[in-house]
């Protein structure tokens, strides 16, 4: 994972050069991107090669759909619309870095998956059990950095950013993050199971799977940037998106 991350340290440098507010999500991923890989180094999933892959190709989604916006202007519905937001300077940083989370969740985890799990992994229950427990371990690490980057944002964030139920919440975000996370696992593997039986189906049918998913995430990053307290939107209604039976 050394090149990716030599990449996203370099995105992030140029990013800062050009106060651009897209390094407020962009440099929470790199450190939770960080954090992971050291677990992968300590050997702290059942399965560290898997975990790699699997991570790097999750990164490269969000990547791709960063250099297609740089390139042209368009890209996937759900981070066009992230992306967007950065440019308008009124959003606060807190709310950028939930809207590129909810994306890239909800997106890109699902097609990550199906990179490193084969149809007929998919038919093992035993396998699949294990790649679920080091989907959850993943979980962990990244609830162990709730309270640090919270901490990382307040520093760079501009003064006045939160306001009073920003701050009151902030007990929540970190208690809450655990439920996101279990919330969000549920159904990203249920969408990983619905797209490789779409794949299996053949290609126009996954790409009507994909194009559902891409919609219902477009639609739930859209329904958090309106304007209003984005913790509370989350809490009442939940993080991730599932596609149909």
């Amino acid at each position: 994972m050394t090149h990716l991350l030599d990449r996203m340290g370099a995105m992030e440098a140029d990013l800062d050069r050009r106060g651009d507010a897209r390094r407020f999500f962009h440099a929470t991923y790199r450190r939770t991107t960080k954090a992971v890989a050291d677990e992968i180094e300590r050997g702290g999933f059942e399965d560290n090669p898997w975990l790699e892959r699997w991570d790097v190709r999750f990164a490269d989604l969000y990547l791709e759909a960063f250099d297609r916006f740089e390139a042209t202007g368009r890209t996937v519905g759900p981070w066009q619309v992230a992306f967007e937001q950065a440019a308008d300077p009124s959003v606060p940083p807190l709310r950028l870095v939930l809207l590129g989370m909810n994306a890239h969740i909800n997106y890109d985890l699902a097609q990550a998956l199906l990179t490193v799990i084969e149809p007929e992994e998919f038919d093992n229950p035993a396998l699949l059990a294990r790649r679920g427990r080091d989907h959850e371990h993943i979980d962990a690490v990244l609830a162990s950095r709730v309270r640090a980057e919270d901490k990382e944002l307040e520093r760079v964030e501009p003064p006045g950013s939160r306001t009073l139920l920003d701050r009151l919440l902030v007990p929540f975000n970190t208690a809450g993050t655990k439920r996101f996370l279990r919330e969000s696992r549920r159904k990203v593997w249920n969408n990983a199971r619905l797209l490789d039986a779409a794949r299996r189906q053949g290609p126009a049918a996954y790409a009507l799977r994909l194009a559902e998913l891409e919609r219902l995430s477009q639609q739930r990053v859209l329904d958090l940037g309106r304007p209003g307290q984005v913790i509370l939107r989350l809490a009442r209604r939940g993080f991730g998106v599932e596609l149909a039976p």
